[in-house]
């Protein structure tokens, strides 16, 4: 089969069918199965961060040098495990690979639910550890299945599509806590137990669908030949690793685009957080402000993979057309920086104790009938002593709702447990400005995907097949290290500063972006292929 070397192509699908006969489409359905993995693979690694604010003031009390050193834990496990599983899955294969990685991070991701307050920090840094160091092994896979699946013209599109599916992921993830965990903390095992069935199901689909297209019986000689129709051929079959890729060029211009995972992780473990240290965002009310941050992220990670396709599809060249779209993601980015000029008070005035005191919560009583316990439900005000406890606090204003909640806690009687906790909170909340902190968040959030589907691309149109999963690694490890770097020094500084060291992380994952690109630029201004021996290919 004579295989096309040029890297934009206009061949349509059409002439592949008149040549080729019947055109299947079975290249979607592996995306599809990539997407349900890389959804299960959010869901179990955003539970914390949905949980984080109940977590830390109400089971387990952590400070928030605590928090940071549990996500260090939880990156430091998936720097290494993007080295080793990249390589492993470039050695083994996707299809045992995938299935490897997968069945750690399930497991490990259950283990949070048998941990116990007095060894919560322990218990947790090995839970998290061994999550990440699954995890890891989820986008080296799948951008390893994109590649051997997908021409060039494709590869961002079906990589926005799956990546998609950390959105969905993160989105299932504050939809169903709230159902499951109660505000008291109550039930937060079961929400790490969610995702091992789905889990277990998805390695059946996978070792049931999967074989590289080459080998597969279900795909017709047309789509075989679009699928390899703008892509060198390859004639070893064996495996690179990763130290070979080290030294080039074109590794650390990815790596160098993949610093901004920082900002990523910010937004899925400190996000929560920073809604409910600055505006008093609980579990409950949590849940819409993510919903909308992930759905919009969604949007643009799909978004993002097509627009780079359309380009090409137009005649741009592949550099032309993967830079331009950074670009435009880099400069949709940059407003984040803004998030945390948006200003809130929680103020104790007559407003205040006239809503405080006709606010209404849900208390659960327990009754024994003939020797049956029944439950009910009923609806409660807050006490009388909780209402002349806080008045101690008359006339003051807090500039957030964790300084708020302090003051609180300092007052006998007036301690925010369980559902008091909410009606206080937006009793004294004077506005509903946090909007528009969400919907910055969300537009960085929605860029920063777009902006990935982009850079994973990348390897795939530089890299022969056998070294994307490598390359892909070594990129995530540069990632991971700089959250390491990020989570320790933002913990260092909310220590010291309270809400207000928000600041200084919102600046950064503003910033970084058009930083990164710059760099990526300079080390590859070209993004010339390389061949199966990484020699750079003549055009």
């Amino acid at each position: 089969m004579t295989v096309e070397k040029s890297e934009n192509t206009g061949t349509s699908v059409s002439s592949f069918e008149a040549g080729k006969g019947v055109m299947t489409n079975y290249r979607w359905r592996i995306c599809a199965l990539l997407f349900l993995a890389t959804t299960i693979n959010y869901m179990d690694r955003s539970v914390l961060g949905v949980l984080a604010p109940t977590l830390q003031y109400k089971v387990f009390h952590w400070t928030d040098k605590n928090y940071a050193t549990i996500n260090i834990i939880f990156m430091i496990a998936y720097a290494l495990g993007m080295l080793s599983m990249g390589a492993i899955i470039d050695r083994l294969g996707t299809r045992i690979g995938y299935t490897l990685a997968i069945a750690t991070w399930s497991i490990f991701g259950m283990l949070h639910a048998a941990v116990r307050p007095a060894f919560s920090m322990l218990g947790f840094g090995v839970a998290r550890f061994g999550l990440g160091l699954g995890e890891s092994g989820n986008f080296p896979a799948a951008i390893k299945t994109v590649g051997e699946w997908f021409p060039k013209r494709e590869r961002a599109f079906a990589t926005g599509i799956f990546n998609a599916g950390s959105n969905v992921g993160a989105i299932l993830a504050p939809l169903a806590i709230p159902l499951i965990v109660l505000p008291d903390g109550t039930h937060w095992q079961y929400a790490f137990l969610t995702t091992g069935v789905f889990s277990a199901l998805w390695v059946v689909l996978w070792l049931k669908t999967y074989q590289r297209p080459d080998k597969h019986d279900h795909i017709s000689p047309a789509e075989l030949a679009y699928i390899n129709s703008d892509s060198v051929a390859e004639k070893s079959t064996g495996k690179l690793p990763w130290s070979s890729v080290l030294p080039l060029r074109e590794t650390w211009a990815f790596a160098a685009a993949k610093i901004t995972d920082a900002a990523w992780w910010f937004y899925l473990f400190w996000g929560g957080k920073f809604l409910y240290d600055r505006f008093g965002l609980n579990i409950k009310s949590l849940a819409l402000p993510l919903i909308i941050i992930y759905v919009l992220a969604d949007i643009g990670s799909i978004g993002g993979g097509w627009l780079s396709s359309r380009f090409i599809k137009q005649g741009w060249s592949v550099n032309r057309a993967r830079k331009t779209t950074l670009l435009i993601c880099a400069l949709c980015i940059l407003p984040v920086m803004f998030t945390t000029q948006i200003g809130t008070s929680f103020e104790i005035n007559s407003r205040f104790f006239d809503r405080f005191q006709n606010a209404t919560f849900t208390v659960e009583h327990e009754t024994s009938v003939n020797g049956a316990t029944i439950k009910t439900k009923v609806q409660e005000h807050p006490s009388a002593e909780a209402v002349a406890a806080l008045q101690s606090l008359a006339g003051k204003s807090y500039g957030s709702a964790k300084e708020f909640l302090n003051a609180v806690h300092e007052i006998p009687g007036a301690d925010p447990s369980g559902h008091t906790e909410s009606i206080l909170l937006n009793s004294a909340r004077s506005d509903n400005f946090y909007w528009i902190a969400v919907l910055l968040i969300a537009l960085g959030a929605a860029s920063h995907q777009a902006w990935s589907a982009n850079i994973f691309t990348l390897v795939s149109d530089v890299f022969p097949k056998k070294a994307t999963a490598s390359v892909t690694g070594i990129g995530g490890m540069v990632g991971a290290v700089s959250s390491i770097v990020a989570n320790y020094s933002l913990g260092q500084v909310l220590s010291t500063s309270g809400p207000s060291g928000y600041f200084f992380a919102f600046m950064a994952a503003g910033s970084v972006y058009l930083i990164a690109l710059g760099i990526a630029h300079i080390l590859m201004p070209k993004m010339t292929p390389l061949d199966e021996n990484l020699r750079r290919i003549s055009a």
